[in-house]
């Protein structure tokens, strides 16, 4: 279980630092620099170095601080370590988590108001600590926690739909569930209750920052491919939000296939101190926060 969570961390790492080169990208312009990108490689819209990640990883590690330091998941101190991280310039920020940080900033309540409008993915990008935080919690307990982190920014019923299932089907893959199992405990529910986010069609190319279509990528190239690597090309092949939908993706499949699965060379590329910080939070939330000490 730990290298599991460990991998989780790691792969939510790696997918942001590999699909970062080619956000905005077509699938096209992705053939047509690279054939197949395949390679963490830096640049991007962001310029960024090799192994440098983006917002979806640091945001995780700002609320994953948060619980380490309150010892639970909780709405202010998520906001504030949020807040923190703005401060601190991060290299990217999304529209809807800056403007849920300015109110936060200018009223004192960590959550907004609920919106048919805020139905992007960051908060999905980010909920990781909160499944390995809550992990042995029943499932109330587990989304009532998701959704405590997310209202800083993003308070909608498709974002809490999605976050809650990505919580929970990372928490079954810690306990060695299967492909099938998650698909048939978690997500065959979420379509059932959300038909958007039906993903079984046409591959999602160039998918958006809109929540569902983030979850369809992630979902089709999770289900369709053998391994962490296979996965996360494939979904940030696709272009589009390719940092978030490969962060999410290599979440899921760093949780499915373990520690021992991820790509060497693209851990000997990974900036080495988001690479610590991640092994050593995950170890943290799990052991110190999370059941995992009793599992």
């Amino acid at each position: 279980m730990e290298s599991r969570a460990v991998a989780a961390y790691l792969g939510l790492a790696l997918g942001d630092a590999l699909g970062a080169t080619v956000e905005f990208m077509t699938p096209r312009e992705i053939a047509a620099h690279y054939q197949v990108h395949d390679t963490i490689r830096g640049g991007g819209w962001l310029r960024l170095k090799p192994g440098q990640v983006t917002d979806d990883t640091t945001m995780a590690l700002a609320l994953g601080g948060a619980i380490l330091q309150t010892g639970r998941v909780d709405a202010r101190a998520a906001a504030r370590a949020f807040d923190g991280w703005m401060r601190a310039r991060p290299v990217d920020i999304g529209n809807t988590v800056r403007r849920g940080l300015l109110h936060f900033r200018t009223t004192g309540i960590p959550e907004t108001a609920s919106s048919e409008h805020d139905a992007g993915n960051g908060a999905a990008m980010r909920v990781l600590p909160v499944a390995l935080a809550t992990l042995g919690q029943s499932e109330t307990q587990v989304r009532a926690a998701c959704r405590a982190q997310a209202h800083v920014t993003h308070n909608n019923a498709l974002s809490d739909a999605a976050t809650e299932c990505l919580a929970l089907m990372v928490q079954d893959a810690l306990h060695g569930a299967d492909k099938a199992q998650l698909l048939q405990r978690h997500v065959v529910p979420l379509i059932r209750q959300h038909p958007e986010f039906e993903f079984r069609s046409a591959p999602r190319s160039n998918p958006s920052g809109y929540v569902v279509e983030t979850l369809q990528a992630v979902f089709q190239a999770f289900f369709a491919t053998q391994n962490i690597r296979e996965c996360l090309i494939d979904v940030v092949n696709r272009g589009g939000d390719a940092d978030t939908t490969g962060a999410i993706a290599g979440m899921l499949a760093g949780a499915l296939y373990g520690q021992d699965a991820l790509p060497k060379a693209w851990l000997n590329t990974l900036d080495s101190g988001i690479s610590q910080a991640c092994e050593a939070q995950a170890r943290a939330l799990l052991l110190e926060i999370g059941g995992g000490s009793k599992a």
